[in-house]
C-alpha cells in the first residue's frame, strides 16, 4: 500500500497540472466578460495620448457593438474549439498552453497579445525576426516559414496556424478594446521600429483578428502590399466594409486565400501620413 499511494498522488498531480490552463482559459474568459459589462478600463489604458475623436473614427460605435455582437452569437461555437485547442496543446506539447508577446495597437500604443502556443517552448525567434526583415525590404510574397517546414512547431502546430484558430484567445483583446474584430494585423514590436514613417499610418486603425489584407490575398502579397491594404482599411472604415471582410474571412481560409479580390489600396497610391 505504501508503494500505490505516491504513484496515486503522482497520477492525481499529473491530471490536475494538465486541466490547470483549461480553467484558467475559462476563468480569463468570465473575467473579461464581467470587465465589459462593468465597462472596467483596466487593459484599456492608452500608452500614448490621442483625441476622443481619433478613437472614435477608429472605433465608432456600430464597430464595437458589432464586435460584441458576434462574439457572443458565437460563444457556443468559439468556446468548445478553444477548449479542445487548449487541451490539444496540453497533451501533445509541454509547457503553458498560450503564447503571450507584445504587439503595436492603436497609434502605437502596446498591449499583450494572446494566442494559443505552436512552438516549442524557448524556440529560437532570430530565424523568425530575419526571415521578417527580409520581407520587408525584398518586396516578394509574404510565404510563412511554416511552408517550407519549420521544427520548432509543435504537433499540429502548422494546422492552427493556417487556419488560423492559434489566434482564437485574442477574442479577449476584442472585449478588451485592444482589437476589433476587424483590422490590420497587430505587427510586433520590431517590425514596427522597421517600418518607414509614411507605414506607421498602418496603426491609425485598432488591429484586428481579420482583415482587408488576409482576404485580399495574404501570403500571396508583399509587405508593401499589406502596409496600402491596411492604410486603405484605416482611412476607409464603414459597416459595408467590415462586413464583406467577415464574410469573406472564413471563404478565404478555405479557398486558400483564392476568394474574389475587395478593392485594394494600390489603386490610390497611398501618400505619407505623420503619426
Amino acid at each position: 500500500m505504501t508503494n500505490r499511494e505516491p504513484r496515486a498522488q503522482r497520477v492525481a498531480s499529473a491530471n490536475t497540472t494538465e486541466s490547470a490552463e483549461v480553467t484558467e482559459l475559462l476563468h480569463h474568459l468570465v473575467t473579461e466578460v464581467a470587465r465589459v459589462h462593468r465597462a472596467d478600463s483596466e487593459g484599456t489604458l492608452f500608452s500614448q495620448p490621442y483625441s476622443p475623436k481619433e478613437f472614435a473614427a477608429a472605433l465608432p460605435v456600430w464597430k464595437r457593438l458589432l464586435d460584441l455582437f458576434i462574439v457572443m452569437l458565437l460563444f457556443p461555437f468559439w468556446l468548445p474549439i478553444m477548449t479542445l485547442i487548449a487541451l490539444w496543446v496540453a497533451v501533445t506539447s509541454p509547457g503553458p498552453i498560450f503564447y503571450r508577446q507584445p504587439r503595436i495597437g492603436f497609434k502605437g500604443r502596446r498591449f499583450m497579445l494572446v494566442k494559443f502556443r505552436t512552438m516549442k517552448v524557448n524556440a529560437e525567434t532570430h530565424v523568425h525576426e530575419a526571415y521578417l526583415e527580409h520581407l520587408i525590404v525584398s518586396d516578394r510574397p509574404m510565404i510563412k516559414l511554416d511552408a517550407t517546414g519549420d521544427p520548432r512547431l509543435i504537433v499540429g502546430g502548422k494546422f492552427l496556424r493556417a487556419t488560423g484558430l492559434d489566434e482564437l484567445p485574442q477574442i479577449f483583446n476584442v472585449l478588451k478594446g485592444e482589437m476589433s474584430l476587424v483590422g490590420p494585423r497587430p505587427c510586433t514590436v520590431l517590425e514596427f521600429e522597421r517600418y518607414a514613417p509614411e507605414q506607421r499610418a498602418r496603426v491609425n486603425a485598432l488591429p484586428g483578428l481579420t482583415g482587408l489584407w488576409q482576404v485580399n490575398g495574404k501570403n500571396q502579397t508583399t509587405f508593401r502590399e499589406m502596409i496600402e491594404m491596411d492604410i486603405f482599411y484605416s482611412r476607409n472604415i464603414s459597416l459595408s466594409l467590415d462586413l464583406k471582410i467577415i464574410m469573406r474571412t472564413l471563404p478565404a481560409i478555405l479557398g486558400q486565400f483564392s476568394v474574389q479580390s475587395l478593392p485594394r489600396s494600390s489603386a490610390q497610391p497611398t501618400p505619407p501620413v505623420k503619426t
